[in-house]
């Protein structure tokens, strides 16, 4: 297909809004005055959706042959972005051809899904590399032209409907495959885009969520009103994201836990790898970093939506296979404080995260930092208390506080849960934290270098103890600093550093002295989960100095925290 330039996009897109309203492509017309009902679900439907908390998400299709990532794999133009990726167009639109995964079975896939404890599925019916996944009338570029010729979107739609699991499919409006996107001839893109989705709306029977990848586009980029128009009309319950240019009914932060919020519906969209879609070798979240992030999505109010890449012949990996039973397991054992509950009445911290359902509560112990939890005290009585992990509990409250003492032995290695039965819902309570721990808790930040100079992303993110912010700088920059003034001098001797995308090659740590930086510590490498110990330095002012990086490194927190006060 050709493949025009993009002239003046911004009239251009006007212009195709204009005419795609005035056709509204067969989903009728948007009355002006008329009320937007059907820009979001019902609260039945959404609330059915909030409580079943944890669903599989697979990215899949013919790159799976490269072992690369899907749709940005994908070289040449990238209208609307920039970049390009590493394998050459004529190969990766080619691949197709090649593609038969004789080995796929759609009710493996779904049982697998129960087996884990998941509650719906959502499918890739297409990525930003335009190739379809179902039977499209309107594309030749599709998986019954492969060699393997099944309709891969209806087979799990059957599926799905037997085993009684929701079904939701994702569909990228991004589609750097089709001649017409982006160009002088936008508007045929949006008029193919939108049969698309009345085909997967009308063909597949009942669908629970649409779940959208916009790439930061507008609604007007994809004449969204008449879009949610036409597919509400068609599936009256389904559930669909905030990724095409609308709030629509959720927030999805991808690749990290969501804060706290429990006034919208959030969902984490996550790998079980790295990669989404399948690479030979790709580092595997332990157990622990599985349920863990499982328990503080959803003690911060969101569902989990986790990701498996399948392999080339349609199985999914062994690993990935036997760490979802992993978890499925201890969701058999310890479910009934993750469905169905909402996340607090204790918001997300260091120490864990609470989930409650009526007037129970579920602490969810993830790291001890003492012999004891202390929580900020709740308007509410503590009638009762059990350890749901086995062993002993012991509950102090009062009118400041409440203690959580577990002997050490029955402390459990992923997650310790107590629960609390109060004197009356746990939903009546305004969601309390703690206290940050960290030193440089909203201290005056500085930094080298901000991303396209945009606040969102300035060093006052790194240090407000939200893991949903961060600082960024800008793309090729492969060396910076952040700075934190903590207003007077202060003694620390432990530092955490959350970094995003595993950029940083080395680094050093550093203080003010007498008008002079010195470095009290160095590393080769951050990642998600850097923490260090070290003799009390004290000090007002505290440099990350980054001195490599493979792009423009990003940091999500920086902590600094004062010794241990010594127990009596």
């Amino acid at each position: 297909m050709s493949r025009n330039k993009t002239t003046n996009f911004s009239i251009v897109i006007g212009l195709c809004f204009v005419a795609c309203c005035l056709s509204a492509l067969g989903a009728g017309q948007v009355k002006a005055g008329s009320a937007k009902d059907y820009l979001n679900a019902g609260e039945a439907d959404i609330q059915a959706w909030r409580k079943m908390k944890f669903g599989l998400f697979v990215h899949w299709g013919p790159v799976s042959l490269k072992g690369t990532e899907i749709g940005w794999s994908r070289g040449g133009e990238r209208r609307g972005r920039t970049g390009t990726g590493t394998i050459a167009v004529e190969i990766y639109d080619n691949l197709y051809k090649q593609f038969n995964p004789v080995k796929f079975d759609a009710d493996e896939w779904i049982q697998l899904a129960k087996d884990a404890g998941m509650k719906y599925l959502v499918f890739t019916s297409k990525h930003h590399d335009g190739f379809s996944m179902f039977d499209s009338k309107v594309t030749d570029y599709k998986i019954s032209n492969s060699p393997f010729k099944r309709d891969v979107v209806k087979e799990l739609a059957d599926a799905c409907h037997k085993a009684g699991l929701k079904l939701g499919y994702y569909y990228s409006p991004v589609d750097w495959y089709n001649g017409d996107y982006r160009t002088e001839n936008h508007a045929r893109y949006i008029k193919f885009m939108h049969a698309q989705l009345r085909e997967i709306c009308s063909n597949y029977g009942k669908i629970d969520i649409i779940w959208f990848d916009g790439l930061g586009g507008t609604a007007q980029d994809w004449d969204s009103d008449n879009l949610f128009k036409m597919i509400r009309q068609l599936q009256p319950n389904v559930i669909i994201n905030n990724r095409a240019g609308l709030a629509a009914d959720h927030d999805t932060p991808e690749q990290r836990i969501g804060k706290f919020q429990n006034d919208r519906p959030w969902e984490t969209c996550m790998t079980i790898c790295r990669q989404w879609a399948w690479k030979p070798g790709d580092q595997m979240k332990s157990l622990t970093q599985c349920i863990q992030t499982l328990v503080k999505t959803v003690g911060g109010d969101g569902n989990l939506l986790f990701n498996v890449g399948p392999m080339p012949d349609g199985r999914i990996e062994r690993r990935q296979v036997e760490r979802l039973r992993e978890m499925g397991a201890w969701l058999e054992k310890y479910g009934q404080s993750i469905y169905d509950t909402r996340g607090g009445p204790f918001k997300p911290g260091p120490w864990g995260a609470s989930t409650y359902e009526g007037n129970r509560v579920y602490v969810h112990i993830l790291n001890w930092s003492g012999d004891k939890l202390t929580l900020p005290a709740i308007g509410k009585r503590i009638v009762a208390s059990s350890i749901l992990t086995g062993g002993t509990v012991r509950v102090s409250q009062t009118a400041e506080s409440i203690e959580i003492f577990v002997p050490q032995r029955h402390r459990q290695e992923i997650d310790t849960i107590i629960k609390l039965q109060l004197n009356g819902p746990a939903g009546d309570l305004a969601p309390a934290g703690l206290p940050s721990a960290s030193l440089a808790h909203e201290k005056k930040a500085r930094a080298s270098n901000v991303y396209q100079k945009n606040r969102q992303y300035g060093p006052d993110k790194a240090v407000d103890d939200d893991p949903a912010t961060r600082w960024a700088t800008d793309t090729g920059t492969k060396q910076a600093w952040l700075e934190v003034d903590m207003g007077k001098t202060a003694t620390f001797d432990r530092l955490k550093i959350v970094e995003a995308y595993d950029r940083v090659q080395e680094f050093e740590l550093q203080y003010k002295n007498n008008s002079q930086w010195k470095t009290f510590a160095r590393g080769t490498k951050i990642g998600d989960a850097y923490s260090k110990a070290f003799e009390p330095v004290t000090a007002r002012q505290v440099r990350l100095n980054i001195l490599k990086s493979t792009d423009g490194p990003t940091i999500w927190e920086f902590q600094l925290m004062a010794p241990k006060k010594a127990s009596k």
